[in-house]
C-alpha cells in the first residue's frame, strides 16, 4: 500500500500513461506532481508556484492526456502557452514522451521559423497545441486554429510572459477562447503582475506551491568572484575552463547578444576548440539554435553561451557549472539561470562575476533568495587587466543613477569601495595553480 501511495499509481491513470511514466524513468512523484496531479485531474483550475527542475511540466501534462485520453476530430481541445521557443518544444517533447502509447496529436507553434509546416500539421488534426503567443494570435488571425473546442488553457512561466511583454497577446485570447474551461498557471515567481493575471485568468484556483517564492535551487552551490572589468572577465572565465574535469558542461549566461558574442569571439579557439563551443541568443536563426542545444544536450559540446532568452528552455541534467558573466536585471532570472544546474536529484555549481556596479543588484538578488551568496577568493594565477577610462566612468555613472534610485535627493559622486581583488598585474598568468577556485569551492563567511 505504501509503495502505491509513493508512485504513479497513486492517480489512477490508464495504463498507457503508466507505463510511458515507467519508461520515461519516472520512479515517484515530485512534489510540485504529487499536489497537482489530483486537484488537475479533479478539473480544479490551479495556481502552481514552482521552480524549473521541480517536474512541473508532468505535474500538468499528466492529468490533460488523462483527460483527452485519445485523438478526436480536427480542432484542439488544449492550449499550452509558454514564453520562449526553447520552452515550447521542451513541453512538446514532454507531451510525446508521456503520450507515446496513445494517438493523442500535438503541434508545437512558435516564430522564427516560417508557418508553412505548423499550419499543414494543423490542417491534419490536433489534440493538444503548445505555442508562444505570438505564433498562435498570427495562425489564429488567419483563421489557421479553431478555438471553440478549448476545454483547457496552460500558461507556463507565467512570469517570463509577462517580462517579455506578452499580456496584450493574451488578453486578446482569452476574449476568443471558451469561457467555460479548466484553467492552470504555473510561475517560478509570484510578482505583482502575475498575481494580476491570475485574478483575469483563474477562477477560484487551487494554490500550489513547493517552495518558497525565489528560493534558489538547493543542491546548486552558488559562489560569486568580485572582478573589476570586463577584460578581467574574460581572464577569470578562461582561467576557470581550464579545469575540464570539474567544469564539464557549462553555460555561460550574458546580458545581451552583444556580450555573448564577445564572450564567444575570446573563448573561440585560444581557451575552448571550435567544436566544443557555441553562443546562442535571440538574434541567431531557430534552427542554428535547436541544433546547438541539441549538441549541448548530448555531450558534444562543453562550453555554450547564451542570453536569458534562452534560460527557461533548457532542460538538460547534466550541466555542471552555471556561469553567470553579467548580473541579471530581472532579479527572478537569477533562480531560472542557476536552476539550469543541479537537476535531476545532482549538485551543481553556480559561480557570479560582480562588478562595483553590480553590488546594488546583487544585494536585490539575495534578499530575493534570502542567503548571501559566498564570496570565493580571487584566484592569484588570473591577470587582473586595468579598467579602461570609459568603462569605468560608466560603472561609476550606473552606481550614481541606483543612489538616486534609492535616494532622489542624492545629488551625484563618484565612490569606490574597495574589493577582494588585488591591484591590476603588468604580466599575463593563467597557469594551473589555484584550481581549488575553479571548481566554484570557497569558505563562507
Amino acid at each position: 500500500m505504501q509503495e502505491t501511495q509513493n508512485s504513479f499509481e497513486q492517480f489512477k491513470l490508464n495504463r498507457q500513461l503508466l507505463n510511458a511514466i515507467e519508461e520515461a524513468g519516472y520512479t515517484e512523484p515530485t512534489p510540485i506532481q504529487e499536489q497537482a496531479i489530483p486537484v488537475a485531474l479533479a478539473g480544479q483550475d490551479i495556481l502552481g508556484i514552482a521552480q524549473t527542475g521541480t517536474g512541473k511540466t508532468a505535474a500538468y501534462t499528466l492529468p490533460l492526456l488523462m483527460r483527452i485520453k485519445y485523438a478526436q476530430g480536427q480542432h484542439p481541445r488544449a492550449l499550452i502557452l509558454a514564453p520562449t521557443r526553447e520552452l515550447a518544444m521542451q513541453i512538446s517533447e514532454a507531451i510525446t514522451q508521456l503520450g507515446k502509447y496513445t494517438d493523442i496529436r500535438t503541434v508545437v507553434l512558435y516564430g522564427g521559423v516560417g508557418p508553412k509546416t505548423q499550419i499543414e500539421a494543423l490542417r491534419k488534426g490536433v489534440d493538444i497545441i503548445v505555442a508562444t503567443p505570438g505564433r498562435f494570435m498570427d495562425l489564429y488571425f488567419q483563421e489557421e486554429i479553431v478555438v471553440k473546442h478549448l476545454n483547457v488553457m496552460v500558461l507556463d512561466e507565467a512570469d517570463k510572459m509577462m517580462d517579455m511583454g506578452f499580456m496584450p497577446q493574451i488578453r486578446k485570447l482569452l476574449e476568443i477562447i471558451p469561457r467555460k474551461r479548466q484553467n492552470m498557471l504555473f510561475s517560478a515567481t509570484f510578482s505583482g503582475k502575475v498575481e494580476n493575471l491570475s485574478h483575469e485568468f483563474l477562477e477560484f484556483p487551487t494554490r500550489i506551491e513547493v517552495t518558497p517564492q525565489a528560493t534558489a535551487a538547493e543542491m546548486v552551490t552558488q559562489v560569486l568572484y568580485e572582478v573589476p572589468n570586463f577584460r578581467t572577465k574574460i581572464n577569470l572565465l578562461s582561467y576557470l575552463l581550464e579545469d575540464k574535469e570539474t567544469l564539464t558542461r557549462v553555460l555561460v549566461f550574458t546580458r545581451s547578444r552583444e556580450v555573448a558574442g564577445l564572450v564567444h569571439q575570446n573563448l573561440l579557439g585560444r581557451v575552448v576548440p571550435e567544436a566544443e563551443l557555441r553562443v546562442i541568443h535571440a538574434n541567431k536563426g531557430q534552427n542554428t539554435r535547436i541544433n546547438a542545444m541539441e549538441a549541448f544536450r548530448e555531450g558534444n559540446i562543453r562550453v555554450m553561451v547564451a542570453t536569458d532568452v534562452v534560460a527557461r528552455g533548457i532542460d538538460i541534467t547534466e550541466v555542471s557549472h552555471v556561469v553567470n558573466f553579467d548580473v541579471p536585471l530581472i532579479y527572478e532570472d537569477y533562480v531560472h539561470r542557476i536552476g539550469r544546474t543541479g537537476r535531476a536529484n545532482t549538485i551543481g555549481n553556480a559561480i557570479t562575476f560582480m562588478t562595483i556596479a553590480d553590488e546594488y543588484h546583487i544585494r536585490k538578488i539575495e534578499a530575493m533568495i534570502r542567503m548571501e551568496i559566498p564570496r570565493a577568493e580571487f584566484p592569484d594565477d588570473v591577470y587582473i587587466a586595468e579598467t579602461p577610462f570609459q568603462e569605468r566612468q560608466d560603472m561609476l555613472r550606473e552606481i550614481d543613477n541606483q543612489r538616486r534610485k534609492e535616494d532622489p535627493t542624492f545629488k551625484g559622486a563618484f565612490h569606490e569601495k574597495k574589493h577582494s581583488y588585488p591591484p591590476a598585474k603588468k604580466g599575463a598568468g593563467n597557469t594551473s595553480r589555484g584550481r581549488r577556485q575553479a571548481s566554484g569551492r570557497s569558505k563562507r563567511r
